[in-house]
């Protein structure tokens, strides 16, 4: 009988282990059904800025790519933003911003959400050239001129932005600490309080872009003085780069591009990516914005990543007098 058991268990000893050891499950991956609801991307901007204008173009393309609803919700300043750090990481919230919020760390530091760690990039979408503009009247025609008079009285120059921690904020003070002058920061409620201190000259200069403010130069209603890029604006062909103006060492171009969740997985980041840069490939695309002065880009999530890791570090240098707020 212990013979036969014995033999028994040898048997299913050996049986066992000449089975095949069944591989172990692979998850799927997350992309492959993604996505599977309604898409939100959240802008932290008015709607009819620029940033929500992308946004909406984006997500008509996206609607029809997937064929799952994408839209587009307003959700302005470091609300919206904390909004989209604190959504579930599965894909399904967006954020398109602007390189605004590279400058949130330095802006404010008693915040809820890290703007950096929060969050993972995605891709670039677009960038924008700047535009340096004066008063109409000023005697200010070229950069030379403007950047001696602000040496000359320190501090008795304006600038109007729209707003701190805004794009034009940003190009004016970069301005300042490359040309190495100092004028005063007047912050406005948006870009069309800003342009109109410049054309009523309650402001010295100031920025703009294109799409906003190009009607008004070309109107005369203020000067342009030089553009930001590499090479002229097709629009304005009589207006200097600023190194053809003298100050090569300036660059600035502002820039707009999708975070997500930081904890998103990375197959569905990569998706989203190569998406969105089809997208903006798309014939009439690239014409509808660069017909306002934007260039429409894309980029691998790693790279857009440290645009945007590089330009915090490269602005909390302009806020030092913010950081404790």
């Amino acid at each position: 009988m212990n013979r036969r058991r014995l033999l028994i268990a040898a048997l299913l000893a050996a049986t066992t282990a000449a089975a095949p050891i069944p591989a172990l499950a692979q998850s799927p991956d997350p992309a492959s059904s993604y996505p599977n609801q309604l898409v939100r991307i959240v802008v932290p901007f008015s709607a009819g800025s620029m940033t929500d204008i992308l946004a909406r173009a984006l997500a008509e393309k996206l609607t029809a790519k997937w064929k799952q609803q994408v839209i587009v919700e307003n959700r302005s300043g470091i609300a919206g933003t904390a909004n989209v750090a604190k959504a579930p990481a599965d894909g399904h919230t967006i954020m398109l911003t602007s390189n605004g919020h590279a400058v949130i760390s330095a802006m404010n530091r008693n915040l809820n959400f890290d703007p950096l760690n929060d969050f993972v990039g995605v891709t670039q979408v677009a960038t924008m050239p700047s535009i340096l503009v004066v008063p109409p009247d000023s005697p200010t025609r070229t950069l030379k001129d403007l950047v001696a008079a602000a040496k000359a009285k320190p501090g008795a120059l304006n600038y109007s932005s729209a707003g701190l921690g805004s794009a034009t904020n940003i190009a004016a003070e970069l301005l300042r600490q490359t040309a190495r002058f100092e004028i005063v920061h007047v912050p406005y409620k948006g870009m069309p309080d800003a342009q109109t201190a410049i054309m009523r000259s309650d402001a010295a200069l100031g920025f703009t872009f294109f799409n906003v403010g190009g009607d008004l130069i070309q109107a005369g209603k203020m000067r342009a003085v030089a553009v930001t890029g590499a090479t002229r604006m097709p629009q304005l062909p009589d207006v200097p780069t600023f190194a053809e103006a003298g100050l090569p060492d300036f660059a600035y171009d502002a820039w707009f591009g999708i975070l997500m969740p930081a904890a998103t997985p990375k197959p569905i980041v990569a998706k989203i990516a190569q998406d969105i840069a089809e997208a903006v490939q798309t014939p009439g695309m690239k014409e509808r914005f660069a017909s306002q002065g934007v260039e429409l880009v894309s980029s691998s999530p790693a790279t857009f990543d440290g645009v945007v890791r590089g330009d915090a570090e490269r602005y909390a240098k302009l806020y030092p007098k913010n950081q404790g707020n």
